[in-house]
C-alpha cells in the first residue's frame, strides 16, 4: 500500500525522494501517526511535500490512494459522476435510509432534477424550495432541510438527511500558472536570501554565553548581530501603457519584494529603460534621476530584477529617438546591455503569459538583450528567476 502511494506521488510530479519514502516508514514504525487516519495525513504529507504549490496534488493522491477516490481532472465541471456517486451510497446508506429515500422518489428521477437545476440556474438562490441554494427546503444545496437530497458545498452535516454530499474544493492548487498574490510571491522570493550578521552586536548568542559563564565562573552575557538577508536588490517597474492592465500584478510583487528584503531599491520606466528613471509616478517628469547615476550607486554585487510586459514598438528598442514619449539620445538596448555588462545577475519578469510571447517581436528582442533571462510572472516563473539570480 505504501509502495503504491509513493509510485502514484512521483506518477503526479510530486518531487518525493527515496530517502523521504523511508523517513516516513521509520516513523510510522515508530509510532508517530497512531491510529488516526488524519495523523497520518499531517505526518505524511509534512515527510514527503517540500514545497507548497506541491499540497494540493498530494491531497488529491491521497485520497485517491487511501480513500478509493478518483483523482479529480484539472477541469472542474457541472456533470455528477453518476457511477460514483451510487457506488458511495452503497457504502454508507443504511438499510433504513435506503428505505427512506425510495419511499420519496427514484434515485434517477433525483439526479436528473438537479442536472436540470444546475443547467437552468443561474444565480444564487436563498430559502426556498426549488433551486440550489441556502436555507430553504429544496432537495440540493446546504444549510437547510429536507427529508432526502443532495447536500453541496456545506462544511458539516447538520441534520444528517442528505442522500449524497457533494463538496466543492475549499482551496486553490497551488499550480505553477496559479494567479499570483503577495503570499505565493513572498514564498517564491524567499529563495533569494543569503543570510549573514550583519550591523549592531543587539542578539543574544545563548551558546558564547554558557561557554563564557562556565570559563569565568559568573554570567557573561554574549551579543552578536541579528541574522538577516544580505541580499541586495534593485527593481525597475514599467508603469503606464500596457502595464495598467498588469498593475494589480505589479503591485503584489512589489509588496512582497518589500517585506522580504532589507535592501530593497526601486525605480521606475516607461516601456524600456533609457537616459533617466524616477521615483515618484506622480513626478515623473520634475523629478527623474539619470540613469547612470543609478548605476554608479548601486555596485555589482546587486541583484536587478526588471518588471514588465516588454509590449511596445521595436523602434523603442532599436532606435535613437524611437521613445513614444521624448526624443531618447541611446537607443533602450544600449542601455539593457549597460545595465547587463554592470550586474550579471539580472532578470526580467513579464506579466503577459509565455504562450504569448512570440506574438510581440519587442518581447523576443527584449528577451535576447537580457540573454534569455526573461520569465514569466507565474510561481514557476517566479522560482526560476529567484535560482538564476542566486547562480
Amino acid at each position: 500500500m505504501f509502495a503504491t502511494f509513493f509510485k502514484e506521488l512521483r506518477d503526479a510530479k510530486i518531487p518525493v525522494t527515496l530517502k523521504e519514502y523511508l523517513t516516513l516508514l521509520e516513523a510510522l514504525a515508530a509510532g508517530a501517526a497512531g491510529r488516526r487516519v488524519e495523523d497520518f495525513y499531517y505526518l505524511s504529507r509534512t515527510a514527503l511535500v517540500k514545497d507548497e504549490r506541491h499540497l494540493d496534488r498530494f491531497d488529491r493522491v491521497f485520497g485517491h490512494v487511501f480513500k478509493g477516490l478518483d483523482l479529480m481532472s484539472e477541469a472542474e465541471t457541472a456533470e455528477i459522476p453518476e457511477e460514483w456517486l451510487r457506488a458511495v451510497s452503497s457504502l454508507y446508506l443504511s438499510d433504513e435510509e435506503k428505505a427512506a429515500i425510495k419511499a420519496l422518489g427514484d434515485w434517477d428521477k433525483i439526479m436528473e432534477t438537479l442536472r436540470k437545476r444546475l443547467a437552468e440556474q443561474n444565480e444564487r438562490h436563498q430559502g426556498g424550495n426549488k433551486w440550489i441554494g441556502t436555507g430553504g427546503t429544496s432537495p440540493f444545496g446546504a444549510y437547510g432541510y429536507n427529508p432526502a437530497g443532495i447536500r453541496i458545498g456545506q462544511h458539516e452535516s447538520r441534520h444528517r438527511r442528505a442522500i449524497k454530499v457533494w463538496d466543492k474544493r475549499e482551496f486553490k492548487d497551488l499550480a505553477d500558472d496559479l494567479e499570483l498574490g503577495v503570499r505565493n510571491i513572498k514564498v517564491a522570493l524567499r529563495r533569494l536570501r543569503r543570510f549573514a550578521r550583519e550591523g549592531a552586536a543587539e542578539e543574544l548568542d545563548l551558546d558564547q554565553t554558557i561557554r563564557n559563564t562556565a570559563g569565568k565562573g559568573y554570567l557573561d552575557l554574549a551579543l552578536r548581530p541579528e541574522r538577516r538577508n544580505a541580499v541586495k536588490v534593485l527593481m525597475f517597474f514599467d508603469v503606464g501603457g500596457s502595464m495598467d492592465w498588469h498593475i494589480r500584478t505589479a503591485e503584489e510583487l512589489f509588496s512582497a519584494a518589500r517585506s522580504e528584503f532589507k535592501h530593497l531599491e526601486y525605480y521606475y520606466f516607461h516601456n524600456c529603460l533609457y537616459e533617466s528613471v524616477w521615483r515618484d509616478n506622480a513626478r515623473r517628469w520634475s523629478e527623474t534621476t539619470p540613469t547612470w547615476q543609478v548605476l554608479n550607486t548601486y555596485p555589482a554585487d546587486y541583484k536587478i530584477i526588471f518588471v514588465g510586459d516588454a509590449s511596445m514598438s521595436p523602434y523603442e528598442i532599436t532606435h535613437v529617438g524611437g521613445a513614444v514619449e521624448h526624443m531618447n539620445e541611446e537607443s533602450g538596448a544600449t542601455w539593457l546591455q549597460r545595465v547587463s555588462g554592470i550586474y550579471h545577475r539580472a532578470v526580467w519578469l513579464n506579466p503577459v503569459p509565455e504562450t504569448h510571447w512570440g506574438y510581440t517581436p519587442s518581447i523576443g528582442l527584449v528577451r535576447r538583450l537580457m540573454d534569455g533571462r526573461m520569465f514569466p510572472m507565474t510561481l514557476t516563473g517566479l522560482d526560476a528567476a529567484m535560482r538564476e539570480l542566486m547562480r
